[in-house]
């Protein structure tokens, strides 16, 4: 029968996307420059502020935190790493990658907090998102670069936004599993004394979700720094241009120096948001 006939093409899926996109390249490119505007004003400010500092206030930035959140191991630790980095001769591609994540991980944090609150008080809406961050953590990271490309061109601020989509599942999750696991004898008990829902959220079951809350911060964090390194493909810069063009000229070194400085970055921002957990 020709239904079972797997030979040749019956549902051309592939044309209906390329046709979708470019009709929304066409019509609404106004619009995803609109959305890419808040975007790129954040990213310039953040690459301003770490191209002015120094690179000691930098490293001393990163000790206060983690000496006050994290202890004495990881504060030498987060020095140790950044002073090896200067010396890699990557500090400037390793400011241009902390902006990067810091700017996806804060729109991370403000768009995806309130969708888990509103995920973890509402099974309908739960149910309604669930969906689509499976599609959004199944899909392969590369995947996202090609619809990006298109709807905002090349470069930082593009890779930026293909890493806030990567990357917001798990901070929209573990907010959602934050709030459901709050005892309903604690909301019952504040709604007894006469608390608002207002009231509620903000003063039983925010505090004590908290903690999985900054899991999924934690999350997302690695998932952005890993997606910011596959961004570098469309022009993102930073870290992940060293480990990209050791990859297309075979230089082993460069690669191994750049996917060194990632892992160690990473490694310091894991450390210390535990901390902050964990307090």
């Amino acid at each position: 029968m020709r239904i079972f006939n797997f030979e040749e093409q019956l549902i051309p899926l592939d044309e209906w996307v390329q046709t979708s996109v470019d009709w929304l390249v066409l019509n609404y490119r106004e619009y995803f420059q609109i959305i890419k505007a808040p975007v790129a004003i954040s990213l310039e400010a953040l690459e301003w502020l770490f191209a002015t500092l120094p690179p000691f206030v930098v490293i001393l930035l990163f000790a206060l935190t983690a000496w006050r959140f994290a202890g004495k191991r990881v504060t030498i630790f987060s020095v140790l790493t950044f002073v090896l980095i200067g010396y890699l001769g990557l500090w400037e591609d390793t400011m241009t990658t902390l902006s990067m994540v810091i700017c996806s991980v804060a729109f991370c944090a403000v768009s995806g907090i309130p969708l888990g609150i509103m995920a973890g008080r509402s099974k309908r809406f739960e149910m309604f998102l669930r969906p689509f961050l499976d599609v959004m953590q199944t899909t392969p990271p590369f995947v996202y670069l090609v619809p990006v490309v298109m709807l905002f061109s090349i470069g930082t601020v593009s890779g930026i936004l293909a890493t806030i989509v990567f990357a917001l599942p798990p901070i929209i999750r573990l907010t959602n599993l934050g709030i459901r696991q709050v005892h309903p004898e604690l909301i019952e008990a504040a709604t007894a004394f006469g608390a608002t829902p207002w009231q509620v959220l903000r003063k039983v079951q925010f505090p004590l979700a908290l903690p999985s809350i900054m899991a999924g911060l934690n999350q997302t964090i690695m998932m952005a720094l890993s997606m910011v390194v596959i961004a570098a493909l469309i022009g993102a810069g930073g870290l992940g241009n060293p480990v990209v063009q050791g990859l297309n000229t075979l230089e082993i070194g460069l690669a191994t120096i750049g996917g060194l400085s990632i892992v160690l970055l990473a490694m310091v921002l894991d450390r210390i948001t535990q901390g902050i957990a964990q307090r």
